[in-house]
């Protein structure tokens, strides 16, 4: 890259206080460069009702997504389509309990 003519120089004679301050509460120490991972879970801390209209509003749902589903009798795999007030609707038409299950979250 060639040398601009000097009167295209700029000289800057004042502080430029443009950057912006940002505060996380995922880091244990926002002082360091480093940056260390606080070890906690998250996903915890939503309720069930939550997290399926945080799965429902992802940019990952269109039609149909693939979730696991933690009930009191069993871990299951379903494809969900949908929700009613009380119920999740699977492709296979089954109805599931909203009030029956304990986790759930997005596979793959």
């Amino acid at each position: 890259m060639k040398e601009l003519p000097k009167m295209y120089h700029n000289n800057i004679d004042k502080d430029i206080v443009n950057n912006e301050k940002v505060f996380s509460t995922m880091y244990s120490d926002t002082r360091s460069k480093d940056r260390v991972k606080v070890e906690t879970n998250s996903e915890k801390n939503y309720t069930v009702e939550q997290k399926i209209y945080n799965i429902f509003n992802s940019p990952n749902y269109i039609y149909k997504i693939d979730v696991t589903i933690v009930m009191d009798n069993g871990t299951f795999n379903k494809r969900i389509v949908g929700k009613t007030k009380t119920n999740l609707i699977t492709m296979d038409n089954e109805y599931i309990p909203i009030n029956m299950i304990r986790d759930i979250y997005i596979t793959g």
